[in-house]
C-alpha cells in the first residue's frame, strides 16, 4: 500500500510567527518534521508552504529539497495539501497523510497507522487517530479536541466540549464531573483519499465548523465518513506556543544534528 505525506507549513503562525523555521538543536523545526515523516513507509514526503524561506529550509534525506510553493490565500493546511495534489495530478484514490508542521516528535508509526486505517476502511473518506483521555483537567480543557465514535469506529462528532458527558457523575455541574469513561482525545493527523480531499476543499465552511472552529466537522456535516483509530503510540509535544518550543528544545538537547 503506497501513500504520500504532505506537511503544510506556513510562515505567519499567529501564536508563534516563523515557527516552521524555529531552531531546534541546530536545525529548523520543519527539517525535524520531514525527518520524522521520512521514517514512515510513505513513498513521497513534501512540505507545502506559502513562503520561500520555509520552502528552502524543507530538506529531506541527503539534503534533497522537498518544499512545494503554494498559494498564500489558503485558509487551512487542508487547502494547501489539495493544491499540492492538484499540482502533482495525483489520482482520486491516492492516499495522502496530513502531518502537521509543528509536530517534530511525531512517531512515524502513527503516519503508517492512519494511512493503513484508511486503506482498510474502503467506505471511509478520511481517517484519523485518537488517544484515551486520562484526566479530568484534560477532559474539561477546550483546547483538547474530543471525539466520539460509533460501532465500527466511525466518528460521530468532534468537539472542544467535554464529550461524552456523564450526567450522573456531575451532580453539581461542569466542575463537579468525576468520570472520563470513554473520553478520547483527537490527534491532528489525517489521511485522505484525493477525491475526498478535493470535495472537502470545494465546500464552504459548515455552521458547526465555524461554531467549534474544527474543520473536520465540515466533512461530517457533508455526510463524509471519518474512520478513527486508537493511536498505537502517544505522540510527543506539538509546538503551538513559545513555552511548547522551549519544552521541545529541552527534549532534543544533546541529540545529534
Amino acid at each position: 500500500m503506497s501513500f504520500k505525506v504532505v506537511i503544510p507549513a506556513r510562515y505567519a503562525s499567529t501564536r508563534l510567527p516563523a515557527k516552521a523555521l524555529a531552531d531546534i538543536a541546530g536545525r529548523p523545526m520543519v527539517q525535524w518534521v520531514v525527518a520524522a515523516a521520512e521514517q514512515s513507509r510513505a513513498d513521497e514526503v513534501l512540505v507545502a508552504t506559502d513562503d520561500a524561506r520555509v520552502a528552502a529550509a524543507a530538506l529531506g534525506r541527503s539534503g534533497r529539497n522537498v518544499g512545494v510553493m503554494t498559494s498564500a490565500d489558503h485558509q487551512s493546511g487542508t487547502d494547501r495539501i489539495a493544491e499540492v495534489a492538484a499540482q502533482r495530478q495525483w489520482s482520486d484514490d491516492t492516499i495522502v497523510v496530513n502531518v502537521q508542521g509543528d509536530e517534530p516528535r511525531l512517531p512515524a508509526v502513527l503516519i503508517d497507522q492512519v494511512a493503513d486505517l484508511l486503506a482498510r476502511t474502503p467506505d471511509a473518506d478520511l481517517a484519523t487517530l485518537c488517544t484515551p483521555i486520562t484526566s479530568i483537567r484534560e477532559f474539561l480543557d477546550p483546547n483538547v479536541v474530543k471525539v466520539v465514535t460509533a460501532r465500527g469506529s466511525l466518528a460521530l462528532y468532534f468537539s472542544r466540549a467535554p464529550i461524552p458527558w456523564h450526567r450522573d457523575a456531575a451532580p453539581a455541574g461542569l466542575t463537579s464531573q468525576t468520570s472520563i469513561l470513554g473520553a478520547q482525545r483527537h490527534l491532528g493527523i489525517y489521511a485522505y483519499r484525493v477525491a475526498a480531499l478535493r470535495a472537502l476543499t470545494a465546500m464552504a465552511p459548515s455552521d458547526l465548523e465555524v461554531t467549534e472552529k474544527l474543520e473536520q466537522l465540515r466533512a461530517l456535516q457533508a455526510g463524509m465518513k471519518i474512520a478513527v483509530g486508537i493511536a498505537s503510540e502517544v505522540p510527543g509535544v506539538g509546538v503551538d506556543t513559545p513555552e511548547d518550543l522551549e519544552r521541545v528544545r529541552a527534549q532534543f538537547a544533546g541529540m545529534a544534528i
